[in-house]
């Protein structure tokens, strides 16, 4: 079975579900050893507790389903890669 025969709703909750779960684990264990609200960056602009919270969570959601898409980008194989490359490449005479 390869990558394009997983159904695209499939892989895109692979990503984000993973890193949904790391991002509420991550927010608990930063929010318990700093205060969000005492962030120079949140403080600034005068946003309230919940909402830093708030962003904290969305940062470290975004990381884990970076990290997550990479994971699963560097999963192909490399023929699989390679043929797609090669099979581009229809002006180069290699057939």
């Amino acid at each position: 079975m390869s990558m394009s025969d997983i159904p695209l709703i499939q892989r895109v909750v692979a990503i984000l579900w993973p890193s949904f779960i790391v991002a509420g684990i991550a927010t608990v264990l930063f929010t318990t050893a700093f205060d969000p609200a005492s962030i120079s960056i949140f403080a600034d602009y005068g946003i309230s507790r919940l909402g830093s919270y708030t962003i904290c969570f969305f940062l470290f959601w975004l990381f884990g389903a970076v990290t997550s898409t990479t994971t699963c980008y560097f999963l192909k194989p490399c023929d699989a890669v390679n043929r797609r490359k090669s099979s581009g490449d229809s002006g180069s005479g290699k057939e």
